[in-house]
């Protein structure tokens, strides 16, 4: 099994130290229905999860849930709701699609607000080794201090800034000693949540709790593979990546893996433009396997746009494979799936291949199966 590292930039081969794959992607913050570019992330990580397990691998996968942070908090107060009240409703609704969806559900899906000691343990840890400072009631990673900041995601320092300015790295913030420092600890508005802690009552900020939650349920301080969507990689994963080395003393990852984006109208698909397709709205319309189909018809690192042409195609697709009449099963199909899975999860590749087999008359249920597609 190979996958294309975002942090080398190279092809690597998954190579865990026993029987057993530890894996952490990043999941939903719950103030919103899910929508396409959300399932695009959910549905690789899914057939990754299969393909580990076709080649022997068990598959321990924790994936979050950001329970309190900045946009969940303040879609709460927008709509007048508890936090904790909006993340409930959203999470089942969440729940309810990925269900429909077919998706294999991670071994455990820890929430934010779970991990609070892990997180101000963290804190300290990233103190004492010298990369942490108090300012202004929060807390920062000092990463003028880092001299590998910027490894995973190979920005330079403007580009950086640009991306940090648009997604959430608060640039302007006066109590940074540098505008690319990072919060750590935070301390809380009048109407928000807060914890008490040594460094004041507050809140976590948005990157520490996924090393903590990954270190709590992994059980390990080295993750064979990590990852999400493409838009996570810079801020989320650099700083993850680098405050967790400051506590470990080596790197926290050893694949690193991003899944691109999906637009509509030539825009990223995102909650903020308001350019979105739901799970949800699909799945009354279309089975579970169109779906998937429509969506596999990407290599899951490509960014690609979204049209209804898709669906149309996947549509035809399935109609193909389940139009088989023979019980003839020639195994070589699910074989080269497999293949085509184990080269960087080649899902493109592995729909042509059962296309293939399909005009051939051959029975393709099987092969179907490896990609979560039940005909």
């Amino acid at each position: 099994m190979k996958l294309f590292d975002s942090a080398t930039q190279k092809m690597k081969t998954i190579s865990p130290s026993g029987d057993q794959v530890t894996m952490y992607s990043c999941g939903i913050t719950p103030y919103d229905a899910s929508h396409l570019g959300h399932a695009a992330v959910f549905l690789s990580f899914d057939l990754l999860s299969r393909a580990l397990m076709q080649e022997g691998y068990k598959v321990k996968w924790v994936r979050n849930i950001t329970d309190v942070d900045d946009s969940i908090l303040g879609k709460a107060r927008s709509l007048g709701v508890h936090y904790l009240d909006l993340a409930a409703s959203e999470i089942a609704r969440f729940d309810r699609d990925v269900t429909a969806l077919g998706l294999l559900a991670p071994q455990v899906e820890p929430r934010a607000t779970s991990a609070i000691s892990d997180i101000l343990l963290m804190i300290q840890r990233i103190i004492d080794a010298g990369y942490g400072y108090q300012s202004g009631g929060a807390v920062y990673f000092d990463q003028s201090k880092y001299a590998d900041f910027g490894e995973i995601s190979h920005l330079d320092r403007k580009e950086m800034l640009a991306i940090a300015s648009e997604r959430g790295g608060n640039v302007e913030d006066p109590n940074k000693k540098d505008p690319l420092d990072f919060v750590l600890w935070q301390p809380s508005l009048e109407d928000e949540p807060f914890w008490d802690s040594r460094f004041g009552p507050g809140r976590p900020g948005w990157h520490i709790e996924c090393s903590a939650l990954a270190m709590r349920e992994l059980g390990v301080d080295k993750i064979d593979i990590h990852g999400g969507g493409y838009d996570l990689l810079f801020p989320h994963h650099e700083c993850e990546a680098a405050q967790s080395k400051v506590v470990t003393g080596h790197d926290f990852v050893d694949v690193w893996m991003h899944v691109g984006m999906v637009y509509l109208g030539g825009e990223k698909m995102s909650k903020s433009l308001g350019n979105l397709v739901f799970i949800g709205d699909l799945l009354a319309d279309y089975d579970a396997g169109i779906v998937r189909a429509s969506l596999m018809e990407n290599h899951y690192r490509s960014h690609w746009e979204w049209n209804e042409e898709m669906l149309k195609h996947a549509t035809e697709r399935i109609n193909l494979w389940r139009s088989v009449t023979s019980a003839k099963v020639d195994n070589g199909v699910s074989i080269e799936v497999c293949t085509a899975l184990a080269n960087d999860l080649d899902a493109p590749s592995a729909l042509a291949i059962i296309d293939d087999a399909a005009r051939a008359n051959f029975d393709v249920t099987r092969a179907a199966a490896l990609l979560g597609i039940v005909l």
